[in-house]
């Protein structure tokens, strides 16, 4: 019960919170939505260590809110992680290339020739960038009207909470 409490706090704290001063600070549910959408989606691209520079980027590119952004990729960020080797399972499947080395005799192989190690790391990172956009481009504005729904009905719920003066 313990660690369940101390998730809903921090959730309540990082999350709910964060958004709610947006919220209450003028930005519609539509653009946070859309940040947050946005967020997420980049968040579990599977490049990594780019995430949040490329959400920076990225976000100022398109005039999205930074912090609805950025509190969407820190949220996905254990998804991230764990979706890494599907995305490149996908795109080892999508593009017929050769399967990840897992043995050890296949990694010490590899770690002996550099250039090929390179080459199919490379080869699997961009197979898996395609796998990944494919799913972007179909999730995000699915992602965002739910969110933006969510967002509404947050607003509705904590109306005390929108009307007071900013934290």
């Amino acid at each position: 019960m313990l660690v369940r409490e101390a998730v809903r706090e921090f959730c309540r704290c990082r999350i709910l919170r964060p958004l709610l001063r947006q919220l209450r600070g003028g930005v519609t549910p539509r653009r946070l939505a859309w940040s947050l959408a946005f967020g997420i989606v980049i968040g579990i691209n599977p490049s990594v260590g780019l995430t949040t520079l490329l959400v920076i980027m990225l976000a100022w590119a398109f005039g999205l809110n930074q912090i609805a952004s950025q509190i969407g990729v820190h949220a996905v960020a254990p998804l991230h992680l764990l979706l890494f080797l599907p995305f490149i399972e996908l795109g080892v499947h999508l593009f017929h290339t050769h399967r990840l080395p897992l043995s050890r005799s296949q990694l010490e192989h590899l770690s002996r020739h550099p250039f090929r190690l390179f080459h199919e790391i490379w080869q699997w990172e961009w197979h898996a960038l395609v796998v990944w956009g494919i799913m972007a481009v179909i999730t995000m504005p699915v992602l965002a009207r739910y969110i933006r729904r969510a967002l509404v009905l947050l607003m509705r719920r904590n109306r005390t909470l929108m009307r007071g003066a900013p934290q």
